[in-house]
Order: C-alpha cells, then structure tokens, then sequence
C-alpha cells in the first residue's frame, strides 16, 4: 500500500484483528454484486469505502423516482439512467482508488457461471426467487461464498451460504426450488427505508469478513430483523442431505 491508502484505511489497519494484511486482502479481493437496488445501494458504498479492489455490479433496471425512498446511490438526476451507471458514479465518489466493473443486462446460464467464478464473493441484492436460486447454483457450482439479503415491509434476513465447506448449507436447503413460494414485491407491498441499509450494510460487513477471513460470518445461521419491534433473531440452519443444489457435494 501506499501512503495515501494506508491513511484511507488506517481505521482498519488499527484493528488488531484486521492490520495491514487483512486491507491487503480487500485490496486484491474482488467483490460481485447481483443487484444495485435497495440492498445493492446499501453494501455497494461500505465495500467501495472499505477498498475491496474489484467490484462488479449487475442490474439490468433503471432508476425510477420511486427507487429514490431508499436506493441511496441514486439521486434524482439519475432518473431514467442505468442503476449500474448510476452506482459507478456514487462508489467512485466515495473511492477513485477501486476497480467498478458494470454489467447492464440481466445474465444467465454460463454469463452468470464466468461472473461467480471470477469473484471471490458474490453478495445476491436481487429481489426475485428465480435469480437468487440461479446464483446459488453458480455459487455451488464454483464454490464461490453468497452472502444472501431480503427485505420486505418491515422484515429482513441475512445469511451465508458458503460452498468452500462440505458442512455448510446452501440457499436451496432453506428454500428448495422445487417448492413454489410466493413473490413478494416491495413495488406492491412496501418496505421500510432504513431496513434495507440495515440488511445492505450487514450484507457488506459478511463480504469483507469473506475476504479477510477475520472473525465469523453467518455460514449455517440465519439472522432476522423485525424493524416494527428492532428485535434481531439468529437461526441455526443445516445443510439438507437430499437438496438438489448441493446434495451431491462432496
């Protein structure tokens, strides 16, 4: 590092659980990001700030007024733009001494597989079943950690789910694929601003805890949030032997 970068981040080169070699690891880690909504908005800045070196950003949206209660990259100039663009800009506001690459399309199948493989990290910001189970896979497939966020009216969840250890639990064993559930949008059933930051920013300390190694994350618990109560609760999760994601992993 050099001398402008060890005083950037000289409040984690303080911890002594962190130091220079855990910055280090952020600097060359390299963080994707499946969604640049509420919860992307939320983790995309605390990543850029604490100097993960690589962040890749991919939604296919574009900011609309109504995003603006809580998506708090964008502003209300960058209505009507890429919300990838529009992210770029607020992270490099924050840190001109990261790498943001942008995707603006929605991806699938071996576009998705080629971006978990290339990340370290994947944090799943999106706000659908279908794309959250597609990035589990690839997660699974390539043994990439997810670090998984919802948030709903006034209730949020994170959780963990990494395919390095043969122990732990993926997405698919806490919601199988097989099992229809229900869509649940916040553009018909609303959601608190602030719970999206709190899920956001919990999302974002799992990640560089990811790529660090400092500490524990959340692999094999689930954490939960009620915002109309602040009550938070941990829930132990176990890996299903049968799961058609991960069951054949050895």
């Amino acid at each position: 590092m050099n001398d402008d970068q060890l005083l950037r981040y000289s409040r984690h080169i303080l911890l002594d659980e962190f130091g220079i070699e855990g910055q280090e690891r952020l600097l060359a880690g390299h963080a994707l990001v499946i969604g640049a909504g509420g919860l992307g908005t939320a983790a995309l800045p605390y990543l850029a700030s604490a100097g993960v070196g690589t962040i890749t950003v991919v939604d296919d949206d574009e900011v609309d007024l109504t995003n603006l209660q809580r998506q708090i990259l964008h502003t209300t100039a960058s209505v009507g733009r890429p919300k990838v663009e529009s992210a770029r800009e607020g992270m490099l506001r924050i840190n001109p001494g990261i790498a943001v690459r942008t995707v603006a399309r929605r991806v699938e199948d071996q576009a998705l597989h080629e971006l978990v493989e290339g990340a370290d990290v994947v944090l799943d910001c999106c706000d659908n079943f279908a794309t959250r189970h597609a990035v589990n896979r690839a997660c699974v497939a390539h043994r990439v950690p997810l670090v998984s966020g919802a948030a709903l009216r006034f209730d949020g969840q994170v959780s963990v789910f990494d395919a390095r250890r043969d122990d732990a639990p993926c997405y698919a064993c806490l919601f199988p694929p097989s099992e229809q559930a229900p869509e649940a949008a916040c553009a018909t059933m609303g959601v608190l601003a602030p719970l999206v930051g709190m899920v956001g920013t919990v999302q974002a300390a799992e990640a560089l805890k990811v790529l660090t190694g400092v500490g524990e994350t959340l692999a094999g618990k689930l954490l939960m949030v009620n915002a109309l109560t602040m009550e938070w609760t941990t829930m132990r999760l176990a890996r299903t032997p049968g799961c058609e994601v991960c069951g054949g992993r050895h």
